[in-house]
């Protein structure tokens, strides 16, 4: 059993990445029905959210169903990330989640997200304040360094480590990698076999399928898996992992008329989350990816990710559900990461 402070998780337990505009309550709603066991908020602002941004505070929103659910915060101010932290603390989330692994200019050009791995001693300083701040468990997400010339994940573990952090995830890219390339998983491992190294260690990066999953575990030896882009559009990855590892066989997807029922489900939450028109504003790129690579789906399409209407777009469903009753799924199945 894999614990993170207090809170017991399954073996071999399955994480949804957090990801902006991506993993809201409607999202994390139909991941969790699917297997994902630990779920992270969208990443907030510190700034925003001290200066009660109304879209921080809807972020930070849970439901029962979702834990243990952590609250993932980022900034460059240690005052700030401490004041965030005391105001996240009223969401009763089950953890906070430090983001120190963001690669986007507009965070880490501001000397937060990656962009603490500039500033390693700035880093260590502003863990040490949150965990000093809160009862609840503190956790990291960080990259293995800023570029090439700066690699020291290792030696970063063992000092988040000491300041009392319950579990760290590493995403095997540098900052100046992005997206772009393979992820290295062999630094991941050098950080979990390090014998001075107690706390869970969860990787993170190209997790495309069960057998990506499987070599995390069994070749890297990593406690836990984060999964993210490879869930946009199919959220039942999670169960077919989860499947795999216990039975070393991978079911087949949803068929389409399936996926057509968790699309609903979606919309219906995302709707219920956010209102009119934000929670179809915000399905769209969903909608776009459950049916990805669908046979003459364009004109479908258009109609899917253009309409307001919500009844129009379950009818729509419907009607997809109908026409490809008999399409076989398998021919979707795609490597492909989703890009945002």
């Amino acid at each position: 059993m894999i614990k993170i402070g207090h809170i017991k998780l399954p073996e071999k337990p399955l994480f949804l990445a957090p990801m902006e505009d991506i993993t809201d309550h409607s999202f994390r709603h139909v991941c969790k029905e699917y297997g994902a066991d630990v779920m992270i908020s969208e990443f907030i602002a510190s700034e925003g959210l001290i200066r009660d941004c109304k879209i921080s505070m809807q972020k930070m929103k849970i439901s029962e169903s979702e834990r243990p659910f952590g609250v993932q915060l980022y900034g460059h101010r240690t005052e700030a990330m401490v004041e965030a932290v005391k105001m996240a603390e009223e969401a009763n989330p089950d953890f906070i989640d430090l983001n120190f692994g963001c690669p986007v200019k507009k965070v880490a050009g501001k000397g937060a997200g990656a962009g603490m791995l500039q500033d390693i001693p700035r880093m260590i300083e502003m863990t040490k304040a949150v965990v000093n701040t809160t009862e609840l468990p503190v956790t990291v997400k960080t990259r293995l360094g800023w570029d090439h010339n700066s690699i020291k994940i290792v030696d970063i573990a063992g000092e988040l480590q000491e300041t009392g952090i319950q579990a760290l995830t590493i995403h095997g890219r540098l900052r100046a990698q992005m997206y772009d390339g393979q992820a290295d998983w062999e630094p991941i491992a050098e950080v979990k076999n390090h014998p001075e190294i107690k706390i869970p260690v969860i990787g993170n990066g190209d997790i495309k399928g069960p057998e990506d999953a499987r070599v995390a575990f069994d070749d890297y030896g990593v406690d836990g898996v984060m999964i993210g882009r490879a869930t946009v559009g199919k959220p039942w990855l999670f169960r077919s992992i989860r499947t795999y590892l216990e039975t070393g066989i991978i079911p087949d997807d949803p068929d389409v008329k399936e996926k057509t029922e968790i699309a609903k489900k979606h919309l219906t939450k995302s709707i219920e989350w956010k209102g009119l028109p934000r929670g179809i504003y915000e399905m769209r790129k969903h909608l776009s990816n459950y049916f990805k690579g669908l046979p003459h789906f364009r004109d479908i399409k258009r109609q899917l990710v253009t309409t307001l209407e919500p009844q129009e777009i379950y009818d729509m469903l419907d009607y997809i559900a109908e026409r490809y009753a008999d399409f076989d799924s398998s021919k979707l199945k795609s490597d492909a990461f989703f890009h945002y």
